[in-house]
């Protein structure tokens, strides 16, 4: 099973049991903060990808970052940590923010771009975006400056890439197998 389906299956656990326990909005604030806080920190997703360190000590370290989480926050952490797939925990976290994101009817689009986006970028592309899934659209921007220019726009399981680097990658590819 690829990382991605089994997070999807793991998100969708979390959002039934939020859901029977009426904790969706506790659960998804703490969702976006483990998303935010492994996306923002390279040395935490070192941490959590290396085989050295023991699942103890990142479930330690993970319930001290996170201290005051709700129960199902906790809980999820020690699933991943006992199934050995804290690897997956920033997954699990945006698929679970996504599925709660569209319970409630509206979609999160993550836009990725070389450059911070103005305002009036973000509007466009919320409103082309609203349009073409007919749901009310959050937007999530990040800036990688890996990308070069253009921008990367992911809209549930669905992405959009129009980067430079993505367009220079393809162009490498066919020159390569024309040779």
């Amino acid at each position: 099973m690829s990382e991605s389906r089994a997070a999807l299956r793991y998100a969708k656990a979390i959002l039934d049991m939020a859901k029977e326990n009426k904790a969706l909005d506790a659960v998804e604030k703490d969702m976006r903060s483990i998303a935010a806080t492994i996306s923002d920190s390279k040395e935490l997703k070192d941490v959590l990808a290396s085989p050295v360190v023991s699942g103890t000590m990142k479930k330690n370290a993970l319930l001290e970052i996170f201290k005051g989480s709700h129960s199902i926050t906790e809980g999820t952490i020690n699933m991943l940590v006992d199934n050995k797939r804290l690897g997956m925990l920033n997954e699990v976290a945006l698929k679970y923010i996504i599925l709660n994101e569209q319970l409630k009817g509206k979609d999160v689009a993550y836009v990725t771009t070389a450059v911070p986006l103005d305002a009036v970028m973000e509007k466009k592309i919320l409103k082309k975006v609203a349009e073409l899934t007919g749901n009310e659209v959050t937007l999530e921007s990040k800036v990688d400056e890996s990308i070069i220019g253009g921008f990367i726009l992911r809209v549930g399981d669905l992405q959009y890439d129009a980067s430079v680097s993505n367009k220079l990658s393809n162009l490498k590819r066919e020159f390569s197998n024309s040779l």
